[in-house]
């Protein structure tokens, strides 16, 4: 299976670097390509990833030399690398690795909206490239149309060209579907990567090889032996600054049509019938189109109020810069989802996402049915609970499970144990932002990891209804620094479940 091999490995275990191109990133100036996309390829270039002949060429409408955004870059790495909430850190720069980078980097003034930026690209591309759209949304049919009229997107005999799109893809269905259309206007659907980096997370990618490399788990991986199955993507951390681009947004749009989405079709999806890209990439689709419209009764908004996180005050949503005071913005979704195939008709699948909430965590929690029949009368029905099996992505990455053992001692009691293992345990911690197997994936042309159009247009087919009912209805309140609001209690309380803790607890 792809995608497994930790990063500073590759190269030892015989992975070739990727091949000769230029990566021109439309947006050099923005906080993506500083925070992500710079220490991404710092470490490919540390793991001798990157080939000789590679080279980046920043795109932005500012003020600019080669030195100029060489000096920049070098500054945002050596600061990023001191802060420990930065998601590259590191004692310090590896300066060969930073080295052939910053000697690689070329700047170019554009206007994104003017043919004569993409004439002067044109002039200063030769041969392979991807083209990397790191900037607002708005932008990416434009720098598409642009590409594709200037010729830069024709593929000659041993040569590709392939664009980078970053999310939101699409605001709703019929913007998805625009979307869509309007860039295979310009190239074929092979030449686009719609990038997620939930993916590039090494425990998402071995959801795959967990599941289908162990025969344990597929007899039983289907409705007939689970209950429900619960993902969380919970963050500490409110909207900070990015107020002015969450108020249009919210956390359905956010979250769920991509990322969530992702995680609940490694789970669910049916085995692909190998693992080249278009394979498993049908699966993930043929999962999102059984995914059934989701009605406006089995959701839940909510929105933060002031109230304590990790240990301080923190104001509420709408207190936060560039938030309307009225705002009706979401910042919680909690959902009830349901498949209709053979594997999963009838189990529920419960989603919920949320800033600001009682701690940081991403899993996938599975949880089984109880035995047939109950041979333990005597026993409290409180010490029988279900297996739990806990995939657990941040902030640690594992897995757990918890289920039903007898105590030590001569009566028949029943007791709750946790079998678990960390891949730290077992693996040497690499570095790592969720951005490089991605990127080097595109750069060779493994498309596995990325979406294509119809697996977009079912995630947002799912959640359509919720979007057309939800623009005046106000948000439900839940404090800063709690598990939500009660009324996703209350969505999981009518199906005679709950929620797992945040913590990591069963209660």
């Amino acid at each position: 299976m792809p995608h497994t091999t930790p990063l500073k490995d590759k190269a030892a275990c015989g992975t070739k670097p990727a091949p000769p191109c230029t990566l021109v990133i439309f947006g050099a100036g923005g906080d993506l390509t500083k925070r992500l996309l710079m220490p991404s390829l710092y470490n490919l270039a540390g793991a001798g990833l990157l080939p000789e002949g590679f080279s980046i060429l920043g795109v932005d409408h500012g003020d600019g030399t080669d030195e100029t955004l060489r000096d920049g870059l070098t500054r945002t790495m050596e600061e990023f690398s001191k802060d420990p909430t930065s998601e590259f850190h590191a004692a310090s720069i590896d300066r060969k690795s930073w080295g052939f980078i910053r000697d690689r980097l070329h700047y170019l003034k554009g206007d994104f909206e003017k043919p004569e930026t993409f004439q002067a690209v044109k002039e200063a591309v030769k041969g392979s490239a991807v083209f990397y759209c790191a900037v607002a949304a708005r932008f990416f049919g434009t720098i598409v149309d642009g590409l594709g009229e200037a010729g830069l997107l024709k593929q000659e005999e041993g040569t590709f060209r392939r664009v980078v799109i970053e999310k939101p893809f699409g605001s709703d269905l019929a913007s998805a579907r625009e979307l869509n259309a309007r860039i295979l206007r310009q190239a074929d659907e092979s030449q686009f990567y719609r990038i997620d980096h939930f993916l590039g997370k090494d425990t998402v990618q071995s959801i795959m090889a967990f599941r289908f490399a162990n025969g344990l788990l597929e007899p039983v991986w289907r409705r007939e032996y689970i209950d429900s199955v619960q993902i969380t993507a919970a963050e500490t951390v409110g909207v900070e600054e990015r107020g002015g681009f969450y108020e249009p947004t919210g956390a359905l749009r956010d979250m769920v049509p991509n990322h969530m989405f992702q995680l609940l079709c490694m789970v669910a999806m049916e085995p692909p019938n190998s693992f080249e890209a278009e394979a498993v990439r049908s699966e993930k689709a043929k999962l999102a189109e059984a995914v059934t419209p989701i009605p406006p009764e089995d959701a839940v908004r909510g929105q933060y109020t002031a109230g304590t996180s990790e240990g301080r005050q923190v104001p509420g949503y709408r207190d936060e810069p560039h938030v309307a005071e009225d705002s009706r913005t979401e910042t919680y979704i909690a959902l009830k989802l349901h498949i209709e195939n053979w594997r999963w008709a009838g189990v529920p699948f419960y989603i919920r996402t949320g800033k600001r909430m009682t701690g940081r965590r991403t899993e996938i929690a599975v949880l089984f049915k109880p035995a047939p029949f109950k041979l333990f009368e005597e026993t409290p029905t409180d010490d029988l609970r279900p297996t739990v099996m806990r995939i657990t992505i941040d902030p640690e990455h594992g897995i757990s499970t918890e289920y039903n053992v007898k105590v030590p001692g001569p009566e028949m009691k029943i007791g709750r144990v946790r079998t678990a293992f960390k891949y730290s345990d077992f693996f040497a911690d690499t570095p790592n932002v969720g951005y490089e197997t991605l990127l080097y994936d595109c750069m060779i042309g493994d498309a596995t990891l990325f979406q294509r159009a119809d697996n977009i247009e079912a995630g947002w087919a799912a959640v359509d209804p919720l979007l057309s009912g939800w623009p005046q209805a106000t948000p439900a309140p839940y404090a800063a620094g709690s598990a939500g609001p009660k009324e996703a209690d209350d969505l999981l309380a009518r199906d005679g479940r709950h929620w797992l803790g945040i913590d990591g607890t069963t209660d």
